[in-house]
């Protein structure tokens, strides 16, 4: 975690710290009501710590991912996908799975009724 969200966190539990502290004299000294308000409000400090936690882990996940997705060999399938698009010779080639050729293609070859 870095400081930022250690500086949040903390924040946030001083502040349910504080609520709780609250509703217990509420419960002792004021009316019941308002001693379940603040014990409720001193729950969302905690959801709120639970979400900086699990923020914080996928922010790690992605960079991890983004580490992974740089290293080696992404170098290589990006050659591979240029050098087949390099070979495509033709629209009518390359939309047909590479079954049928242009009437004007270099590369077409005649078909021949000869059996």
């Amino acid at each position: 975690m870095n400081r930022s969200a250690g500086l949040l966190s903390a924040l946030y539990l001083a502040t349910s710290t504080g609520l709780a502290w609250t509703a217990l004299l509420a419960l002792r000294q004021g009316p019941s009501w308002a001693a379940c308000l603040f014990a409720a409000a001193s729950l969302v400090p905690v959801i709120a710590v639970v979400r900086e936690s699990v923020l914080q882990d996928q922010r790690r996940t992605l960079a991890e991912m983004r580490v992974r997705a740089d290293g080696p060999g992404t170098g290589a399938a990006d050659d591979i996908v240029r050098a087949e698009l390099d070979t495509a010779c033709c629209e009518r080639w390359w939309t047909s799975c590479g079954t049928d050729h242009d009437s004007t293609c270099p590369r077409r070859v005649p078909r021949s009724s000869v059996a």
